[in-house]
């Protein structure tokens, strides 16, 4: 199917914990002094995290998604509660195997694409155990 295999984690927010917000933009270039500019708190639960109950994460592992900037290692956040459309990201649960992956919805047929050239679309049959788990919200991976 492909190298990439996900760890699922239960979303569990025992408190909110807001942190420091710069509300101006932070420029790739000449430094400012950003505490001076610090107006509000930032709860990243609030921000990441609508429907608590319907939310999970989960670890990433491999390369097929790449090309979405989902890379190695990544921690994604899943809703369960939204509707798959045809060309988000999703986590999907496929022949007893969960995956992530862009879902290709057309007239007459679904498939699951990669984002990476190395990996071929995974037709949707009648014949295969197929289920949307949740669509992909944001992704969290560590800088460089």
């Amino acid at each position: 199917m492909s190298d990439l295999k996900i760890t699922l984690f239960a979303h569990e927010q025992n408190e909110s914990v807001p942190l420091p917000f710069v509300s101006d933009e932070v420029k790739a270039g000449f430094p400012s002094p950003a505490d001076d500019f610090i107006e509000q708190r930032l709860d990243l639960n609030e921000l990441m995290i609508p429907h608590p109950a319907a939310t999970f994460f989960a670890r990433v592992q491999g390369h097929s998604m790449e090309g979405a900037g989902i890379l190695d290692g990544d921690i994604l956040v899943i809703d369960r509660s939204l509707t798959a459309r045809n060309g988000l990201i999703v986590v999907a649960r496929l022949d007893a195997e969960f995956t992530v992956k862009r879902i290709q919805i057309t007239k007459d047929k679904v498939y699951l694409s990669a984002d990476h050239p190395d990996y071929s679309d995974i037709p949707i049959t009648e014949d295969r155990d197929f289920e949307v788990w949740g669509v992909v919200t944001y992704i969290v991976h560590k800088a460089s």
